[in-house]
């Protein structure tokens, strides 16, 4: 069987990318971290290869966290598993309101 792998890089992330392809709805992934840490998370949603997974639910409004950086927050309510991209992501650089 293949490994279906998704890293989280940094201990202040709440998603994590994926490194495997034909990630759908339903594949369970193993998360990794730096620490060597693992756990088997069911993903929702069909995800590409280098996208993002939620670590946790993710309120509306909170900060989505990737290598440590904030890379935007959440437009809606991500739950653990969720593929995390533009429909559920709102970008927060370059906006010129912040």
């Amino acid at each position: 069987m293949e490994l279906k792998l998704a890293l989280k890089v940094d201990d202040l992330d709440n998603v994590a990318t994926i490194f495997a392809n034909g990630i759908t709805d339903g594949t369970v992934v193993a998360v990794r971290d730096k620490k060597g840490n693992h756990e088997d998370i069911p993903v929702i949603g069909d995800v590409p290869y280098g996208h993002k997974i939620a670590l946790r639910d993710i309120a509306k409004g909170e900060r989505i966290m990737k290598y440590g950086e904030c890379i935007g927050a959440a437009s809606a309510d991500i739950r653990k598993g969720e593929y995390v991209h533009v429909h559920n992501l709102e970008a927060l650089r370059g906006r010129g309101d912040l």
